[in-house]
């Protein structure tokens, strides 16, 4: 037997349960983003037509582009939702189970709440606090090393950013009282 047959399992003590009940199906998630870009299609297709999608002394209108792009979307949404349907799987697969939605809304809602902080902290207080909230709770890391590993790359974000190339970045009322 040579090296390259063998096969290295890890066990990860927080990986999500294996009899986790279903969300919802692979299917259902198909047909609800295949509508959803049609409905984008839709929008954009009849915003771009009010724009003008002919041609003109000039040219093309501004929408004639945007109109055929929007065209070609609805026209791959459709068929997204013809093979969805045609193709209807016997026993409908798993798409997310509930302990795997909950590690994706572990990280998705604090980055939420991070665009959210941003637009009233700045960038750099917000960043600190996503930073050192997801190695406190997500990495289980020590309360000091997350502060200080937090601060130490906003510092540093701050200074490359901010003073070295002079990038105008969203800043907030510390960055106002520092004179920034």
């Amino acid at each position: 037997m040579s090296n390259l047959d063998l096969e290295i399992v890890v066990d990860d003590p927080t990986a999500p349960e294996v009899d986790s009940p279903a969300i919802t199906s692979t299917g259902s998630v198909e047909i609800f983003i295949s509508l959803l870009l049609l409905a984008l299609a839709v929008t954009l297709g009849y915003d771009n037509w009010r724009t003008g999608i002919a041609w003109d002394s000039t040219g093309p209108q501004a929408g004639y582009f945007p109109f055929y792009l929007s065209v070609i979307l609805g026209g791959a949404s459709f068929y997204g939702l013809a093979i969805t349907f045609l193709t209807r799987r016997e026993a409908s697969e798993t798409f997310v189970t509930r302990a795997q939605l909950r590690r994706v809304m572990q990280v998705f809602i604090p980055t939420l709440l991070f665009c959210l902080a941003t637009q009233f902290l700045g960038l750099y207080v917000a960043s600190f606090f996503l930073i050192a909230a997801f190695m406190r709770m997500v990495g289980k890391i020590a309360l000091w090393k997350s502060l200080l590993t937090a601060f130490l790359f906003t510092a540093i974000m701050f200074v490359t950013f901010d003073i070295a190339f002079d990038v105008i970045m969203p800043k907030g009322p510390l960055e106002a009282a520092l004179g920034r």
